[in-house]
C-alpha cells in the first residue's frame, strides 16, 4: 500500500459538479489500494470574492482578521468534498490546517511553515479513512492564531504533508495536463513536458509559470518529495518533477520552457553618487520594507560621478519601497525616482544551457527581428531573463517558443481556464 497526497486547486472544485468529479477520482484512488490524503483550495474565485468583500468593509483590514476570513474558503471546500466522498460509501474526515498540524510563524498573510505534526491525519489513515485537509492555512503556537500561507499556500501545504507523512508521491491537480513548455493559454502550440528536474521547475516557477508555485517546489526539493502535476479533468499522465540523480547520464534539453511574468514593476533611482557604500545603503532601505528584489542594472558613471540604478520587484511592493527611499533621499543623495509598472519579464529555462553555446544569441536575435526591445537582462546557469514592455510580452513568448523549436503539432488543451 502506498500513501498518496493529492492537491486540488480552485478551478478543479469550482462548483458542485467539480466537487463530485474530484470525489470520484479520490475514491477510485482509495479503492485501488492506496492511503489518500487530500489538500483542497477554496472553490473557484472564493478567495478573491472574500478579499473584495473585506475591502468594501474597510480599506486596510487587520491581518489577523483577514486570515480568519480567508481561511473560511478552504473550510467550505474541504467539508463539501468530505460530504461528497461519504456519499460514495467511503469514510472521509475533514481537517483545518491547525487540526492537521500545520504550524507556522506568526506572519499573517504570508506565514511560513515551521513544523508539521499530522497526528490526526495519520490516525484517520490508520482507521481506513480519507483525510481531507484545508490548504493555505495553519496556526502559530505562540499566539494561537490562524494564519494563511500566501500565494501557492495550498501547494505548499500538500508538499509539507507529503514530506511529514513520508508519502510516495504528491499529486498536484490542476486544469491543464501537466507542466507545458509555455502557458498554453498564450501559446496554443505549447506541449506537455513528461519529466522536468526540480531545478528547472524552480526557475520556471520563479519566472512566472503558474502551474506550480516556487515555495512548494523548494520544499519538495529540500525534502525529496516526488511531485506529479496532473489534470483533474482526465486520467492522462502528467509531468513528474524529480530531483536529478547524481551521476545520471541523461541528455537534457537545451530549453525546457518559456515563462512570462507581468507581476513586476521597475524602479529607477536616478543620480546616485557613484561611490562605495551608496548602493549598499540604497538596497538596505528597500530590504527593510520586505520587498523582494529580482533584477538589478547599474548604468555607467557619468562625468559628474553619478549613476542610475534600476531594479525590479513585485508591483505590490513598489510604492512602499519608493516611499522608504524618498524618506532617505537626502542621506543617499540621489536625484529622483522613476516608477514603471508596464513591464513584462520573459525567461527561457533549460538545464542543457550549461553545455550549449548560442542560446543567448538566438534569444536576442528572435526578439530583435520581431522589433521587441530589451530593457534589462539577468542570467543564471540554466535561465536567461529579459525585461520588455508588458504589451509585447505575449507576442515575445510565442516568438521565442517558436525560435527554440518548442512548438507542438497539436493545440494544447486547457480544461478550466485559470491554470489553478
Amino acid at each position: 500500500m502506498s500513501l498518496i497526497v493529492q492537491k486540488y486547486g480552485g478551478s478543479s472544485v469550482a462548483d458542485a459538479e467539480g466537487l463530485k468529479r474530484v470525489a470520484k477520482r479520490i475514491v477510485e484512488t482509495k479503492k485501488a489500494g492506496h492511503e489518500v490524503v487530500v489538500v483542497v483550495s477554496a472553490m473557484g474565485d472564493t478567495t478573491d470574492n472574500l478579499l473584495d468583500l473585506a475591502e468594501q468593509v474597510v480599506p486596510i483590514p487587520s491581518g489577523r482578521e483577514l486570515d480568519m476570513l480567508l481561511s473560511a474558503g478552504e473550510r467550505i471546500s474541504m467539508a463539501l468534498l468530505a460530504m461528497s466522498i461519504k456519499s460514495l460509501g467511503v469514510e472521509a474526515r475533514s481537517y483545518t490546517g491547525s487540526q492537521a498540524g500545520m504550524i507556522t510563524d506568526a506572519q499573517h498573510g504570508s506565514a511560513r511553515i515551521v513544523d508539521v505534526t499530522p497526528r490526526r491525519v495519520r490516525e484517520a489513515l490508520d482507521e481506513g479513512a480519507i483525510a481531507i485537509v484545508a490548504g493555505f492555512q495553519g496556526y502559530n503556537r505562540g499566539t494561537g492564531d490562524i494564519t494563511t500561507l500566501g500565494r501557492g499556500g495550498s501547494d505548499t501545504t500538500a508538499v509539507a504533508l507529503a514530506a511529514a507523512l513520508n508519502a510516495d508521491v504528491c499529486e498536484i491537480y490542476t486544469d491543464v495536463d501537466g507542466v507545458f513548455t509555455a502557458d498554453p493559454r498564450v501559446v496554443k502550440s505549447a506541449h506537455k513536458i513528461d519529466r522536468i528536474t526540480s531545478e528547472e521547475m524552480l526557475e520556471l516557477a520563479a519566472a512566472g509559470a503558474k502551474v506550480l508555485y516556487i515555495r512548494a517546489v523548494e520544499y519538495a526539493r529540500r525534502h525529496g518529495v516526488l511531485l506529479h502535476v496532473r489534470s483533474s479533468f482526465n486520467n492522462n499522465e502528467g509531468t513528474l518533477v524529480v530531483n536529478p540523480t547524481e551521476g545520471e547520464n541523461v541528455e537534457e534539453p537545451i530549453i525546457t520552457g518559456v515563462a512570462a511574468d507581468l507581476s513586476q514593476a521597475k524602479v529607477t533611482v536616478v543620480g546616485v553618487p557613484d561611490i562605495p557604500g551608496k548602493a549598499a545603503r540604497l538596497f538596505t532601505i528597500v530590504a527593510k520594507t520586505g520587498a523582494n528584489i529580482d533584477m538589478i542594472v547599474q548604468n555607467s558613471s557619468t562625468a559628474s560621478g553619478l549613476t542610475d540604478i534600476s531594479f525590479t520587484l513585485p508591483k505590490s511592493d513598489a510604492q512602499t519601497a519608493m516611499t522608504a527611499l524618498t524618506a532617505e533621499q537626502a542621506e543617499v543623495g540621489f536625484t529622483s525616482l522613476q516608477h514603471d509598472d508596464q513591464i513584462g519579464k520573459l525567461s527561457v529555462v533549460g538545464a542543457g544551457m550549461r553545455s550549449s553555446a548560442g542560446v543567448t544569441a538566438k534569444l536576442f536575435t528572435a526578439l530583435y527581428e520581431s522589433g521587441i526591445n530589451i530593457e534589462m537582462i539577468s542570467t543564471s546557469e540554466i535561465r536567461i531573463s529579459v525585461i520588455t514592455r508588458a504589451d509585447t510580452i505575449n507576442d515575445a513568448v510565442r516568438i521565442v517558443h517558436t525560435a527554440f523549436d518548442l512548438d507542438a503539432d497539436e493545440e494544447a488543451v486547457v480544461h478550466g481556464g485559470t491554470g489553478r
